[in-house]
């Protein structure tokens, strides 16, 4: 009886017997498996990039009062959030805590006393708001409010970060004096002075139209409350956000969780995130099924083409004692090495092009809605490498033995006979 390294060896030879055959098998199988990891692998970096950019801008968790997250209000904070100062500290207390920061969302009209625009605000922590919102929030020009905070720009008034699209619809530059409108708490209006800082941009126009940023303590004077809407938390690792979540959640854990709080984790929130991901999840699963369909196809036909060329060789082997599941074995074993070879030369392409993206910086156009465009990329993930790897080669293996079934079990005698 042969060794299995014995039918391995037997089945390589067998696989190269009509090299050029074998080579545009392997051609189509690695070109196949390159495009399937390739799809994939930019599916992955969108989500990566997606779920990053939707962390940053909510915070790995999201604390409010109850109500707040249903949206509807008849004063402005009437589902805000009292104590924050105190609940910043219990939560900071957690090891996996970084960082919390109070937000305080309100709206109103802003006016550069020839024009009025509608405005969407937030009150933030300008010593760290900046620093959570990383490359997903860009300066255009002038200096972002934690420069006023770090008292190099301090005795001018309240400071102001507006959108770019804000900008130019107010004709706004850096040093502009702008003023804001809201309703307070108690329904009454007023306004405040504040000094244009600086002006950045989002990447999306819409948001950047009515984009507008001061320090928190100049919103409550705003809105006449010492309210805040929400806490955002931000962890150690994105990893840590259901863990985290489940515990908040539990009453009286240390202190934070009560009947009067609502936790929310970020991809309860990140809406778009999650309408892009089921999007790709059917393209790119499409896709891939295609890609592995041509595989199968491929392998098939150049595993039927060697059994009919073969088949009297079958029959040969069949006389001299060979069972029907030894000659399946061979076929099955030249299927699975035509397979591997293939997936593992299209796993190497793959990692290549992945590479070659990345040293050369290639930048997509704005996708729809937004204004700036993004790199080019893809991911490399070992799973998903190995996972592809694995699919393509059983699917080799069982399109060969599939194929090589019928003519293993087949008479000694009419495979003999077989032209």
């Amino acid at each position: 009886m042969l060794t299995k390294f014995k039918w391995l060896s037997m089945a390589l030879k067998n696989a190269m017997r009509n090299r050029r055959r074998s080579a545009v098998t392997l051609a189509i199988t690695a070109t196949g498996t390159a495009a399937a990891l390739l799809g994939g692998g930019f599916a992955l970096y969108t989500y990566e990039s997606l779920a990053e950019a939707s962390a940053r801008d909510t915070g790995h968790l999201v604390l409010a009062a109850r109500g707040h997250f249903d949206g509807v209000e008849n004063m402005p904070l009437e589902h805000g959030l009292r104590n924050a100062p105190a609940l910043t500290g219990q939560l900071l207390a957690r090891p996996e805590v970084k960082r919390v920061l109070p937000r305080l969302q309100f709206s109103g009209l802003v006016s550069n006393g020839d024009k009025s625009e509608i405005f969407l605000g937030t009150g933030v922590d300008a010593a760290q708001e900046f620093l959570v919102k990383g490359p997903f929030m860009k300066r255009e020009a002038g200096e972002l409010l934690d420069y006023q905070a770090a008292g190099k720009d301090a005795g001018k008034g309240p400071g102001l970060v507006i959108g770019k699209g804000l900008a130019r619809i107010l004709n706004a530059q850096p040093g502009s004096v702008l003023t804001l409108m809201a309703t307070t708490v108690n329904g009454s209006l007023n306004a405040v002075d504040a000094r244009v800082t600086g002006i950045v941009s989002t990447g999306i126009s819409d948001i950047d139209k009515r984009l507008a940023m001061v320090e928190l303590s100049t919103a409550q004077a705003l809105l006449l409350t010492d309210k805040v809407s929400t806490l955002s938390v931000y962890l150690n690792d994105i990893a840590l956000t259901d863990a985290t979540a489940a515990a908040l959640r539990m009453p009286g854990a240390s202190g934070i969780s009560a009947p009067a709080l609502e936790v929310r984790t970020w991809l309860q929130q990140a809406v778009f995130y999650q309408s892009v991901k089921g999007l790709y999840d059917r393209i790119f699963g499409f896709l891939g099924a295609i890609v592995l369909v041509i595989v199968l196809f491929s392998v098939t036909n150049t595993l039927a083409m060697a059994v009919l060329e073969r088949t009297r060789e079958i029959g040969t082997l069949r006389a001299m004692g060979a069972t029907p599941a030894e000659v399946m074995r061979v076929f099955t074993l030249e299927g699975l090495a035509l397979g591997s070879g293939g997936a593992l030369a299209g796993m190497l392409l793959a990692g290549g092009v992945a590479l070659f993206l990345l040293l050369a910086g290639i930048q997509m156009p704005p996708p729809p809605g937004r204004s700036n465009g993004y790199p080019l990329a893809v991911s490399v993930s070992a799973p998903v490498y190995a996972a592809a790897v694995l699919a393509v080669a059983l699917l080799s293996a069982l399109a060969s033995w599939f194929i090589s079934r019928k003519a293993a079990r087949q008479s000694v005698v009419e495979a003999l006979a077989h032209v």
